[in-house]
Order: C-alpha cells, then sequence, then structure tokens
C-alpha cells in the first residue's frame, strides 16, 4: 500500500467515526501532529498521540458526522500532501450554526511517514465563517 492509499484510508476511517482504536493502526508511536493557527484552533496546537486520543473523543461529541474530499495529492518519497474539502455536521451549536448544520473547512494536510506509519501531520485548516 502506498503512502496515499494510507492516507486515503486514514481519511475514511475518520469520516466512518471509527474508534480511536481502529485509527491508531495508522500512527507511528512517535506521531505529532501540528495544527496552525485557524478560526477553531487559535494558536499553534502539538498532539502526541495521547493527544490525538483526547481529542477523539472531544471530537465524537461535537460533530455528528464528518466528510472529505481529496481535490488534490501528492506523494514524494515519505511525504504526502492533500488538498481536501472538508465537511462537518455539527452535534452541537458553535458559532451562528445550529445543531445540524454543516460546517465546511479548506484543508491542506502535510503527512510525514516513518515505518509505514504517519509521523509527522501539519494541518493549515480554513474554515468557512460560521461565527
Amino acid at each position: 500500500m502506498s503512502n496515499l492509499q494510507i492516507v486515503e484510508a486514514f481519511l475514511k476511517a475518520l469520516e466512518n467515526r471509527a474508534a480511536f482504536e481502529d485509527v491508531l493502526k495508522f500512527y507511528h508511536p512517535d506521531v505529532l501532529q501540528i495544527e496552525y493557527p485557524n478560526a477553531i484552533t487559535k494558536i499553534i496546537a502539538e498532539r502526541s498521540l495521547t493527544d490525538l486520543r483526547n481529542a477523539s473523543e472531544r471530537g465524537k461529541n461535537v460533530m455528528q458526522k464528518e466528510e472529505y474530499e481529496i481535490v488534490h495529492a501528492y506523494e514524494m518519497n515519505d511525504i504526502v500532501i492533500i488538498e481536501a474539502v472538508w465537511k462537518g455536521t455539527l452535534a452541537i451549536p458553535l458559532g451562528k450554526l445550529a445543531a445540524g448544520d454543516v460546517m465546511t473547512a479548506y484543508f491542506a494536510q502535510f503527512f510525514q511517514f516513518k515505518d509505514g506509519k504517519i509521523f509527522r501531520q501539519r494541518n493549515y485548516d480554513c474554515f468557512e465563517p460560521f461565527t
């Protein structure tokens, strides 16, 4: 399986609301995910495997459903870069959006692999206005 296919399977697992134990297989034990400031995360957030597990649990309380549409994908050696459109159906109100409304964001995500697993992930998330 190519690294791009792993990213595609990873995003499909997120879409399917898989338990974190099922998502865990995609991550290297020393994973570090960095999310750069955006409309939801106001500062640079660095997440270890434990942090990702906690964020996954919190996210399931905020979102009813998520969808990822990969618009462009690039694979070079141990790096995969994707541009994606993300849509999330809210489980709770957020800003001017009510529970059941759909949020939309445009993502650029950089995945670095080590030993066939996601070792580093950098997210640049641009949300449509919701406040």
